[in-house]
């Protein structure tokens, strides 16, 4: 099921297109009147982590064909932005996450947009969709072109494709979180809407977020077959 640019495009297309067609109201809501709301999280996850990895084994064993020659300052720009992206992920995914599947409770906390997400709604997106954007720039081959560029299509058609759903189902509720957030990284606070929150950050998630920067660039050479520190 490996070892084709097919098979991964495949694979690529099928855990990208799960995510906007299972986003999509009427088919979430099918599903939802047969299995209900626990067995449709656990659907999608499920389903999604299959094709997850599939893309990632499809990729690992895709032919290396080159499209282009990457500059050498392609490589020092991702691995100038990595440390950002890393630092999106993780502090997304430390806090109650409004935007997220399932972070419909964080609508109820006193402050629904804390830390991270007073500088954008989507981090987690916004940090895949960094690291896809530079590993596109950095890797000219085709196997690359499909990965990341189909990871970068899902991270910020995803960002627009989750605040259509959560303003139809949170209603008004879904006004102040968007009044006082953004899309942009910090076009709220640029704005005026809201003040940078560093207590919602603070250091230990910081050094967590460092401590996952080192390790993957430590272990690059093992799982991506690059050395980044010669």
């Amino acid at each position: 099921m490996t070892g084709s640019i097919e098979t991964l495009f495949a694979a690529t297309a099928g855990f990208v297109g799960l995510h906007f067609l299972l986003a999509a109201p009427p088919v979430r809501a099918a599903i939802v009147r047969i299995i209900g709301e626990r067995g449709f999280l656990g659907l999608y996850s499920g389903v999604a982590t299959v094709l997850f990895v599939w893309m990632l084994v499809a990729y690992g064993n895709a032919p290396y064909v080159d499209v282009w020659y990457p500059a050498p300052w392609t490589r020092h720009l991702a691995f100038t932005i990595m440390p950002f992206s890393i630092l999106l992920v993780v502090l997304g995914y430390l806090a109650p996450n409004p935007t997220a599947i399932g972070g419909e409770r964080a609508f109820e906390a006193p402050d629904p947009a804390p830390g991270i997400f007073r500088v954008t709604r989507h981090p987690v997106m916004w940090g895949i969709g960094l690291w896809a954007l530079s590993h596109l720039a950095a890797n000219g081959d085709q196997a690359s072109i499909v990965l990341f560029g189909g990871l970068a299509i899902l991270a910020f058609g995803g960002m627009l494709a989750v605040d259509a759903k959560r303003a139809r189902k949170m209603g008004a509720k879904w006004g102040p979180l968007a009044m006082t957030t953004s899309i942009l990284p910090f076009m709220a606070i640029l704005q005026g809407r809201t003040r940078f929150d560093w207590a919602g950050i603070g250091w230990r998630r910081l050094g967590i977020a460092l401590a996952g920067f080192l390790l993957l660039l430590l272990g690059h050479p093992y799982f991506a077959g690059v050395t980044l520190i010669h």
